[in-house]
Formats: structure tokens, C-alpha cells, sequence
């Protein structure tokens, strides 16, 4: 399926059945929307795993963020992001799924975390990303109704607790592939991202401070203890700004995203969300 997203970019997304073998009635079946991180796409080898295995839990929707792999436009690295996942999560209620969680990597764990601060249910409507002119949590604000964006549960697996983090050697290459006309030339053909060539105006809500806004919504926050990209610093300021609401899993071995989780801890995830 291609989706549009409230500024206009076609999403590719893709919805996977619950197996069979998951049983229970087939009524009211949750869905799980996986957000992969940066230089991901639907269809990479560890997203489609991903999906693989949390398809004994739930339906599964992948998708490819603006910028990546057959989605439209450019990747703004998190910011406008939270409009594609938008479309995603809407998509999802459209199949006849009442129950939508979201579970982000990386990247995309720094996306689902704003998302669900600024799309909220009773008060969510489809806007602007806080960078397309609109004052940020804009969206999660306006008068009308629910518009069937919100998140009913949030996972972030490795996400940045604040921006512009260069503390690791592997997020001083991250900076590098966006900062530098020649970074954005490798990734886009190197690794089939297209990035935005344009700063943040302004800067987006830091995740730190979206996750106080996201209670009453279950919020899980899972990170490795050997994550090259971002120490352990930034899941327990994220815990700590989320003022005991949150569970936080700290996996001992786990590295980073994707990548680096195993069938079993996404097993434990999807359980934890369809509890």
C-alpha cells in the first residue's frame, strides 16, 4: 500500500497477518507498527524479521520512513518522521484494528516517542510536524475529535534520549553521513537513504521531554548494554523524565536497533504489549 502523509509524501507500508497459530478469536486482533531506524526500509533483512516474529502476537505494518527505501521524499532524520508513522498508525485502525501499539528502533524509537506525545487520544488530528510551521505538540492539541493516529501502547528499542548526541564514535559517523554533502552522497547511494540538506527550523521536541507528556499510554524503553550509538545514559533519562510511568529494560549484551535484538526479547516485547 502507499499512503500519504499530511505534507503530501507517498509512504510505502505493508501489513502482515497475525499467524494462525497465535489462536484466540480473530475479532479483535491488535496491530503492532514497527518503525525501523535510520537507512532501514520495510523490506531490510532484520525489519522483516522483526515482523516475522511479532506476527505470533499481532498483525504486523511495516513501512519505510520518507527517504527511505521506495518512500517518497527525504529523510529529516526524526522530525517530519512522526507524520509518516501518523499515516501508518491511521492505516492500521482502517483494517479493522481497534488496538494499535507502536514500536520504534533507533531512530525510530526517538519517532514513536513523539509521536505519542503529540498525537493523543480524544484531542489527536492530522497537522504539521512542529518543523512545517506549526508550534510543536500542535498536533495533539487541536479541537475535532480523534482522528485515529494515537498509539494505545509504545515500544522504543535504542533510542536517543536528547539530539545531537556525538559522545560514540559510531554517532560522530551518523553525523557525518547527514552533515556533510559527501555523507549524504554515500548514504543515498550507499545505503538507499535520501536525507534532507536543510537544519532542523526548529528544533523538534527532544525525545526527554516527549516522554512526559505520553502517560496514561504504556511506555516500554528497551536498551543494550553494549549499545555502540548511545550509552545507557540516555534510556534512564528517559525512565527518569517519564516520572515512573515507564518500564525500562535494560538487556545485558544487547547492541543496538534492529540489528542486535533476538526472537526472544521480541517475544517478551509482543507479549508485554498484547499483555
Amino acid at each position: 500500500m502507499t499512503l500519504i502523509t499530511a505534507d503530501g509524501v507517498a509512504i510505502e507500508a505493508a501489513c502482515e497477518p497475525r499467524e494462525a497459530a497465535a489462536g484466540g478469536p480473530s475479532g479483535d486482533v491488535p496491530a503492532i507498527v514497527v518503525a525501523h531506524g535510520f537507512t532501514g526500509s520495510l523490506d531490510r533483512p532484520a525489519v522483516r524479521r522483526v515482523a516475522r516474529t511479532l506476527t505470533r502476537h499481532a498483525a504486523v505494518v511495516t513501512f519505510s520512513f520518507r527517504g527511505h527505501g521506495r518512500s517518497g521524499g527525504r529523510s529529516t532524520v526524526g522530525d517530519r518522521e512522526v507524520l509518516d508513522l501518523a499515516a501508518v498508525v491511521r492505516w492500521a485502525r482502517s483494517l479493522g484494528h481497534r488496538t494499535v501499539a507502536t514500536v520504534g528502533f533507533s531512530m525510530g524509537g526517538s519517532v514513536v516517542l513523539r509521536h505519542a506525545a503529540l498525537y493523543r487520544p480524544q484531542v489527536d488530528v492530522p497537522g504539521l510536524a512542529p518543523s512545517a510551521g506549526a508550534p510543536d505538540g500542535a498536533e495533539g492539541t487541536a479541537a475535532g475529535g480523534t482522528s485515529g493516529a494515537h498509539t494505545d501502547a509504545v515500544v522504543a528499542v535504542s533510542a536517543p534520549a536528547r539530539w545531537y548526541y556525538r559522545g560514540t564514535p559510531a554517532m560522530r559517523r551518523v553525523h557525518w553521513a547527514i552533515t556533510r554533502p559527501v555523507g549524504r552522497l554515500v548514504s543515498r547511494y550507499g545505503l538507499r537513504t535520501r536525507i534532507h540538506d536543510r537544519d532542523w527550523d526548529p528544533v523538534p521536541m527532544p525525545p526527554v521531554e516527549a516522554v512526559r507528556l505520553i502517560a496514561p499510554t504504556p511506555l516500554l524503553i528497551v536498551h543494550g548494554d553494549r549499545d555502540p550509538y548511545f550509552p545507557l545514559d540516555h534510556p534512564r533519562s528517559l525512565a527518569t523524565a517519564a516520572g515512573g510511568t515507564a518500564r525500562l529494560w535494560i538487556e545485558p549484551g544487547l547492541g543496538h536497533a534492529e540489528n542486535a535484538v533476538d526472537d526472544a526479547l521480541l517475544h517478551r516485547i509482543g507479549a508485554w504489549i498484547t499483555g
